[in-house]
């Protein structure tokens, strides 16, 4: 049996036709831009940023860095997961007499696919006792953020911890 010649043009057109949609179909998408070095650069200023409210005592603004389902793990305290009781929080650190200090990242990495990083660095509180007499703390602390729908980002974890040692105990009784 002969094929026409039309018949077999038809056939080497379907044949190239749909070796290039599959081809189109298999190719992967472009890699994303690596945008770590920005991301970064963005977070330490974001982060200093963030010290800075409060070292402000701006309880408001320094509770806007959280994301809406943040968990905050400060030291000697329980999880805090609820906004109120974040915001609570810092505005009993911020309102102690005599509160000053801050914190600052020593290290930031983003992730490559750009939607999350962590931040590690030390942090130095000093406020009054019960008494006037000045005391405070100083530690580490770590914070997870996202990077949000309007390109923002926000805490998602953030934790720090005393570099002090723990108060000898009581003796027994």
């Amino acid at each position: 049996m002969k094929i026409s010649r039309e018949v077999s043009r038809l056939l080497m057109f379907t044949a190239c036709i749909t070796g290039t949609i599959f081809l189109t179909c298999c190719q992967q998408a472009p890699a994303a831009p690596d945008t770590r070095a920005a991301d970064e650069a963005a977070l330490k200023q974001w982060d200093e940023n963030w010290s800075k409210a409060a070292s402000a005592k701006d309880v408001d603004k320094t509770v806007s860095y959280y994301a809406d389902d943040a968990m905050v793990q400060p030291p000697n305290g329980p999880l805090l997961t609820a906004k109120a009781d974040i915001r609570k929080a810092w505005a009993e650190m911020l309102g102690a007499p005599g509160f000053s200090g801050g914190w600052k990242a020593t290290k930031v990495e983003a992730a490559k696919s750009g939607e999350l990083a962590y931040l590690t660095g030390t942090w130095e509180f000093k406020w009054n006792d019960a008494k006037g007499k000045p005391t405070g703390d100083k530690g580490k602390f770590v914070e997870i953020v996202k990077k949000q729908a309007d390109g923002s980002w926000k805490c998602i974890n953030d934790i720090w911890n005393s570099d002090l040692p723990l108060p000898a105990p009581a003796p027994a009784k």
